[in-house]
């Protein structure tokens, strides 16, 4: 709704949310699709791995609001299908309250998994699903895995890491980090 464009593949929520236009697919395992309509009537494909952890990352949501209410600049973003606790505003005094709350939750919730970025921590549903799993779905479903396209792929967080990964194995495209400080990476190339 956005950005108001069709026939354009749209990917969220670390893959985990991707949407597509209704055309022939060529992916070969569609256990996650669904079909829907949008708002001019287009048919869409969706596909959303996470789909059935749903109601459990309400239900996180809901308690990571309810416990952290009390902490001062802490930000909850609700992903759809994972959950980023912004902690860039928080004072350190109550850096490790807040980390507590958080674990707290987690052992309520011990099959998903809790990740670090850049001053936020994020929960996410327990799905062999990633940025590199949804590049090469992407890929795949438009029967772009040949030589003759070259993927760019460009990224500034840990978990575009998967994602770069791929491009490396398949020795096919570019991959770039942006980031002012240099770091470990599978990035090909980095921009500051």
């Amino acid at each position: 709704e956005f950005v108001q464009l069709d026939n354009i593949y749209y990917a969220g929520s670390h893959g985990m949310d991707i949407m597509a236009p209704s055309q022939p697919l060529r992916i070969k395992d569609s256990k996650y699709h669904s079909t829907a309509v949008d708002r001019k009537g287009n048919k869409l494909v969706i596909c959303q791995p996470a789909n059935k952890h749903l109601p459990e990352i309400k239900k996180i949501q809901k308690s990571l609001k309810e416990r952290t209410l009390a902490i001062e600049g802490v930000k909850i973003e609700d992903n759809k299908f994972c959950l980023s606790v912004h902690f860039r505003n928080v004072s350190d005094e109550d850096l490790s309250t807040l980390e507590e709350h958080v674990n707290s939750i987690m052992e309520e919730h011990p099959h998903f998994r809790l990740t670090s970025g850049k001053k936020v921590l994020e929960i996410r549903p327990p799905v062999n699903w990633d940025k590199g799993h949804a590049l090469e779905y992407l890929l795949d479903s438009l029967g772009l895995g040949s030589s003759d396209v070259l993927p760019l792929y460009i990224g500034d967080d840990v978990s575009d890491e998967d994602a770069f990964e791929l491009i490396r194995q398949k020795r096919q495209g570019y991959s770039i980090i942006v980031t002012s400080e240099p770091r470990q990476t599978w990035a090909s190339y980095s921009f500051a």
